[in-house]
């Protein structure tokens, strides 16, 4: 590696030919050069969807009522049904679930309301909630605090508004906390207000949200015992599949909905949907290797084209090196050399362009396509795609290598 003859041999080579140099380099260079840009945009879209999971666990599942569609116990199909408070205190029993966590919404789910502060007024949702929806959904609070027990035991009339709410309702120097919302004809004193975690319609709808004490929602609105849905997280070591086949059971058994009847009950299952959308990218992720290292190894076969090329036309140059007692594993190892030189090199350029590319193409984009963030390369994964095009350079003066070796000195002088 460091004998100087070596490179004034592989220099006078490509000084010699060099478009034919150039050309064949090219089609290594390209192949990494496409597979980082595959690799990158694949994390790009990955990053983007991933996106609307942040701040959510991803071991959890939802749950509301709807009508039944069987009938059951003497029971006509068409029947609605509410859960209740008893409903959410059997489910906190069971060792399978680490989180329960109830909801209420004014309008039902994504309904608006009518909320007033001073001479103004605005269109949000507005929810009862307790206090461990922190669990389910990651919230951040930009100021105050966020509601405790002792609001749920008291039914304190407080809530914690979005950053939207806070945008809206009051001025950019005009601090919300402990000022009052009315909200259906009833005040409520701020405690804090929040600021989204994620992105996405999530993000939207956090922020124009207004959140209050379960309990006095539920006693302010006239709702009784009434649970409009359930947000579940499972327990450490337990599938939320699992946990959510045996909740979905008790809740049936518990309101007299027939064992079969699997539409009573609504369910969105996160940890289904996460998986789902990991199962997509391991596939989109494995489809570029496989494409990418193809290409690579179409580049190459055609570096082993061209070393071919060289060594018929040094054979009598080998052929003296023979003679003069060179040995077979100095001619193999000069050959070899030279293909992982210029495989290296030319793979060395295209991965510097294919990361430069990313980098221009993320500052660009920016924050301003959610569905594509962040649009980089590991380098663990540049790297290991530096190993594989150094293994291929070495494969690729093999077969060159051994027809050099293969050459009788005596042969090679005669050679024109």
């Amino acid at each position: 590696m460091f004998d100087k003859d070596n490179w004034q041999e592989i220099s006078a080579t490509i000084k010699k030919n060099k478009l034919r140099t150039a050309l064949t380099s090219l089609g290594v260079g390209w192949g990494i050069f496409m597979l980082v840009i595959m690799l990158g945009t694949g994390n790009g879209l990955k990053h983007g969807v991933m996106k609307d999971f942040m701040g959510s666990a991803t071991n959890s599942f939802f749950m509301w009522t709807r009508a039944t569609t069987k009938a059951y116990k003497g029971m006509k199909p068409g029947r609605y049904f509410d859960f209740n408070n008893a409903d959410v205190i059997a489910l906190n029993q069971l060792k399978e679930l680490a989180v329960v966590s109830p909801q209420n919404q004014l309008g039902g789910w994504r309904g608006g309301n009518n909320v007033v502060r001073g001479t103004k007024t605005g269109n949000y949702q507005v929810s009862g909630v307790y206090p461990n929806i922190k669990e389910v959904s990651e919230i951040k609070i930009s100021s105050g605090r966020f509601l405790n027990e002792n609001d749920i035991k008291e039914k304190r009339k407080v809530c914690v508004i979005g950053s939207r709410v806070r945008e809206e309702l009051f001025k950019i120097d005009e601090n919300p906390l402990n000022e009052y919302l009315r909200i259906n004809g009833v005040y409520f004193k701020i405690i804090g207000t929040t600021k989204a975690s994620g992105g996405g319609f999530g993000a939207r709808e956090e922020e124009q949200r207004i959140m209050l004490p379960f309990s006095t929602f539920q006693s302010t609105f006239n709702f009784g015992d009434a649970v409009g849905w359930i947000a579940v997280v499972a327990a450490p070591n337990v599938s939320a599949t699992h946990a959510e086949s045996k909740v979905l059971s008790i809740m049936k058994e518990r309101h007299k909905i027939a064992p079969d009847d699997e539409m009573a009950i609504g369910h969105w299952n996160m940890e289904t949907q996460f998986n789902k959308i990991n199962g997509l990218f391991e596939g989109i992720n494995m489809l570029i290797w496989v494409v990418g290292i193809g290409t690579l190894i179409a580049g190459v076969i055609g570096i082993s084209n061209i070393m071919l090329i060289v060594v018929k036309e040094r054979t009598k140059e080998i052929g003296i090196k023979r003679a003069l007692g060179a040995t077979p594993f100095s001619v193999v190892s000069q050959i070899i050399f030279e293909s992982v030189f210029l495989t290296t090199l030319s793979g060395y350029f295209g991965l510097l362009s294919g990361i430069f590319l990313l980098e221009g193409l993320n500052k660009a984009m920016g924050p301003n396509v959610p569905m594509f963030q962040n649009p980089t390369v590991d380098l663990n994964v540049a790297l290991t795609s530096l190993i594989i095009l150094i293994i291929c350079g070495a494969l690729a003066g093999l077969i060159p290598a051994s027809k050099a070796v293969a050459v009788s000195p005596v042969e090679a002088l005669r050679a024109n």
